[in-house]
């Protein structure tokens, strides 16, 4: 039947129209950059309790960790049954014996037949069986973090295997450099750091052992202060890190530190872990850009001095500042270019804290290796996961990358903490003609806003523009809490439309008095961040924030007065 010209004109309209629509909702490679070549699916679009680290067994089921375990489980597990890249299947099990509804969850590890795992304070493993999705057997305890104060920052407990049946598991730092009050302006730190004896290094365990604590362990190396990104280098049969690095050099010594250098310092440190070694934590840190390990000023510092440093061990690379390393992978395969082959790849989550500085990382990096070492500098792998740029706050970010998992047929996984998002990601390239020339674009990269060094001057986005209770505000909440006040996920709650800022007055002066610490819950949605106290700033600066922050990011409560302030301090 012949079409009428109405129809033709209106086909000609019509069909771009919904071409443009499908571009937008169906982007391409998933919104994702990648080098020429690799192309990425969808795995899924959203799991509602966010998907932290995975693992792929031999037969291409992907099991993922819930950041946030409930009665649904703590485990996702997705496969693929007509190989188009998207889950076909998705099922949840696997919640803690405990029966938490959130928990701060990292480690997904296949080993030995068992799928590893962790909550905070638990590492968990499943029996895997072939041709089953949910492990049938019981879960079984294989390490439990039984110090009385439970939970504190930096508690992430991410897993990795050696190829002697040992597992290796990091304690984090319970503070940011020891000082004692914690995150006090000015404050020194403790010396000798007293937290060093069961914190701030990794032990090394028995993989097959169950109902171990600390104590069961053999501390293998010390001075690392926040550990998510961990792995096991086969071909050199070494662990490897990649360490956060220590928060606040502005707002705890600005007589010392510009905000520029806040914002790049210390640097995220590439760790080769030996029996024995040391890095120095609380007493040090790296500077990528003189590349050299300095005094940390809770102990003397100026960011010049070295003194002791001297005496602790470098990083193999330094990262800028922030960066949040979340996910260290080793690939061993042989599908992809050859250069990849035996190389790092590190999922960077994002910086939190580099205000007055737009935020950086959000990207999937690539660091080569020859020999044990890295052979070249970090390259961009996949970026456009936060979806803008600049990014002014952390949640502006659409996606963060988290976690990174290889399967046997070498398809490489990441996962988001923002959504739940998990991409597959595979070659179809000519892998013996790949080199500098399919890499262009991704250099090109480096000189976006989230990932260039900010220019000092130009790329401040808050110099000389506030006074009082503002001031206040961007000096030492902003950092934590974000210029617009929306706050970090699962890190550090939202000042707008709740009733902790907009209620009691008494509860609100207490908390930025005393601080707070340990898991609290706003709008719905468990943070785990800590509130340091802020007992040094005068009741009058105490009531200028406070007033400005409930009258300010769609807040219209009442002010707070020094008198208020004097009258609780008083209590203390």
């Amino acid at each position: 039947m012949p079409i009428s010209p109405r129809f033709k004109k209106l086909f000609f309209w019509v069909v771009p129209i919904w071409t443009l629509v499908q571009c937008e909702v169906q982007p391409s490679n998933g919104g994702l950059f990648l080098p020429e070549g690799f192309k990425a699916v969808v795995v899924v679009d959203s799991i509602e309790e966010r998907v932290r680290h995975m693992a792929v067994t031999d037969e291409g089921i992907l099991y993922g960790k819930l950041r946030n375990s409930n009665d649904k489980g703590g485990i996702v597990v997705l496969q693929d049954k007509n190989n188009d890249g998207r889950a076909d299947v998705i099922e949840k099990f696997g919640a803690y014996r405990s029966l938490q509804k959130w928990s701060y969850s990292t480690a997904m590890r296949i080993y030995n037949g068992y799928l590893y795992f962790s909550s905070e304070l638990v590492i968990y493993r499943y029996k895997l069986k072939p041709g089953t999705l949910i492990p049938e057997g019981e879960m079984e305890i294989v390490l439990t973090d039984d110090h009385e104060h439970g939970k504190h920052e930096h508690i992430g407990k991410p897993i990795a295997f050696d190829n002697k049946g040992h597992m290796y598991v990091p304690f984090g730092a319970p503070s940011n450099a020891c000082q004692n009050p914690k995150r006090t302006p000015g404050a020194p730190g403790m010396d000798p750091c007293p937290q060093l004896e069961d914190h701030g290094g990794v032990w090394r365990f028995d993989a097959n052992k169950l109902g171990q604590t600390q104590k069961d362990g053999y501390k293998y190396a010390s001075g690392i202060r926040s550990v998510v990104a961990m792995d096991w280098n086969s071909e050199d049969d070494n662990l490897y890190i990649v360490m956060h690095g220590r928060d606040d050099l502005l707002r705890l010594f600005p007589n010392i530190y510009s905000g520029w250098e806040s914002a790049l310092l210390p640097s995220e440190e590439f760790i080769k872990v030996t029996q024995g070694s040391n890095f120095g934590w609380p007493y040090c840190y790296y500077d990528q850009m003189q590349e050299k390990k300095v005094l940390a000023p809770e102990y003397g510092g100026d960011g010049k001095i070295v003194g002791r440093c001297k005496d602790f061990d470098d990083p193999i690379m330094g990262f800028p500042g922030h960066w949040a390393p979340n996910d260290l992978v080793f690939y061993d395969g042989d599908k992809l270019p050859k250069r990849y082959k035996n190389g790092a790849f590190i999922a960077f989550h994002g910086s939190t804290n580099r205000a007055p500085y737009p935020q950086s990382g959000y990207f999937v990096g690539f660091v080569p290796f020859k020999d044990g070492k890295p052979s070249g500098d970090w390259e961009v792998f996949a970026d456009g996961f936060a979806g803008v740029d600049p990014i002014v706050s952390v949640k502006d970010a659409e996606y963060r990358p988290m976690g990174i998992a290889f399967g046997a047929d070498d398809s490489m996984y990441i996962s988001d903490s923002v959504k739940g998002r998990i991409w597959k990601i595979v070659f179809e390239g000519d892998k013996d003609n790949f080199g500098r020339e399919q890499l262009a674009e991704m250099e090109k990269r480096k000189l976006l806003s989230h990932l260039r060094t900010p220019d000092e001057i130009k790329d401040n986005l808050i110099a000389g523009k506030y006074t009082g209770g503002e001031k206040i505000y961007y000096t030492y909440c902003s950092t934590c809490h974000q210029q617009d006040g929306r706050g970090a996920t699962g890190r550090f709650p939202p000042l707008t439309g709740t009733e902790w800022v907009t209620g009691d007055k008494e509860r609100l002066i207490n908390i930025v008095l005393k601080g707070m610490e340990g898991s609290m819950e706003v709008n719905g949605e468990v943070y785990n961040g800590v509130m340091p106290q802020h007992s040094f700033l005068s009741d009058e600066e105490v009531a200028h924030v406070l007033t400005y922050i409930r009258t300010n990011f769609g807040n219209d409560a009442g002010e707070v007065k020094a008198e208020e302030v004097k009258r609780l301090r008083s209590s203390l």
